[in-house]
This record gives C-alpha cells, structure tokens and sequence, in this order.
C-alpha cells in the first residue's frame, strides 16, 4: 500500500473546510498539485491580471513547499487561461520572472470560465521531490 499525504499549507486551510478538497496529495516522492489560482487568504479574487498571476505562483510555490519540493521539481504543469489572447504576455512574463524556464512539460489551455468569476488562470502540476 502507497503512504498517501494530504498536503494543506496552514493559510490554505479555508479551501478544505469550503470547497472540500485539499491543495496536494503526495504519494511517495510524487507531489500532485490542484490547480491554483490567484486570490487572497480570504479566498478574495484579485482584480488586477498581474497581481492575481503572481498570487497564483506564490499559491503554488506554498502548496510545494508544504509538499517538500520547489518549483525546480515540478516535472508537468498545465495552466489554464479565461481570455488567454488578452492575458498571455503578462503571464508569461510573470511566469518567465517567478518560474524556472524549461524545467518542465507545460501545457496551455483556453477556457471559458474557471471556479469563480474574475479567475483569469489556474496553474496545476506535478511535482517529483528530489
């Protein structure tokens, strides 16, 4: 049988009790990442596009590091964009600035809408502790 462990920083802790999930599962040295997305401790959806994408990474660097990895050992990443024609350049140069460039496969896809209006981006991944 596979250790399998939940993973909730502390500031994350409104989601489980909200929502009903947690941020990460780690099994073994695998660290499965929900999506994150770019709203306050509140569970507030920041306005501004690139403030909510570096609250998105700042989200997924606490969600790794409670799991035991960086951003260095995410090996699979998927993002997800509401108005991706609009938004992009200011993600990716928020992502070129806070995320490693090349360190992983990385998926972009364009959706209608996320959980809650105002999300622009949702960033999942997988992460593998060295």
């Amino acid at each position: 049988m596979t250790d399998r462990h939940l993973i909730v920083p502390p500031s994350m802790q409104p989601i489980v009790e909200r929502a009903g999930y947690v941020p990460a599962v780690k099994v073994g040295k695998t660290l499965y990442c929900a999506g994150q997305v770019g709203r306050t401790v509140g569970l507030a959806v920041i306005e501004d596009p690139e403030a909510q994408f570096v609250a998105a990474w700042d989200n997924l660097r606490q969600v790794l590091e409670e799991g035991g990895c960086t951003f260095d050992d995410v090996v699979d990443m998927t993002t997800y964009h509401v108005d991706m024609r609009q938004h992009m350049a200011v993600f990716r140069e928020v992502k070129n600035r806070l995320f490693p460039r090349g360190h992983c496969a990385w998926t972009t896809i364009g959706v209608s809408e996320l959980a809650h209006p105002g999300l622009l981006v949702e960033i999942k991944c997988v992460a593998v502790q060295r």
